[in-house]
């Protein structure tokens, strides 16, 4: 049982990543279309809002992804020179740390994007857009951050 979930989660951070990606993707196109229109002489509204949206999106989708594969700042450097149970208890303590401000993180954006939903905000640029669209991405990318930061906590228990 623990196995089918932990391949799942892993499938989530990679599909979490994979999501990054696209988002990136939108990002360049969104600056390639604005470079064009400037080019030859029109102008879409929005194109500058839509592409930090996308680069907000990819930014907190990429975070589970990026923690898992090791790719963000940790500490290895002041792990390496400990080993044993001195290693496992600043392990535990970091990913602990690490779960509680992503938790209260994760909690926040949802709580943000209720309160933009109920509110039916617009953004504030040409486009107009109901802002609670683009913070969802936020929301759910900081939510899989969450869950994998805490999916690691529980796997150093689970090692010997």
């Amino acid at each position: 049982m623990f196995e089918s979930l932990n391949r799942n989660l892993n499938k989530l951070y990679k599909f979490s990543g994979y999501i990054a990606a696209t988002f990136l993707i939108f990002v360049a196109i969104f600056i390639l279309i604005g470079i064009s229109s400037r080019i030859f002489g029109f102008y879409i509204r929005g194109l500058a809002e839509y592409s930090g949206y996308c680069m907000a999106a990819a930014s907190f989708f990429a975070l589970a992804y990026t923690f898992v594969e090791g790719g963000h700042i940790r500490i290895t450097l002041f792990l390496e020179k400990l080993s044993g149970l001195k290693k496992k208890i600043i392990e535990i303590w970091c990913l602990a740390v690490a779960s509680f401000f992503s938790g209260y993180l994760a909690f926040y954006f949802i709580k943000m994007l209720i309160i933009s939903y109920k509110f039916q905000e617009r953004s504030e640029g040409a486009d107009e857009i109901l802002i609670w669209i683009p913070q969802t991405s936020v929301a759910i990318g900081s939510t899989i951050f969450f869950i994998c930061v805490l999916h690691q906590l529980i796997l150093i228990f689970k090692k010997n």
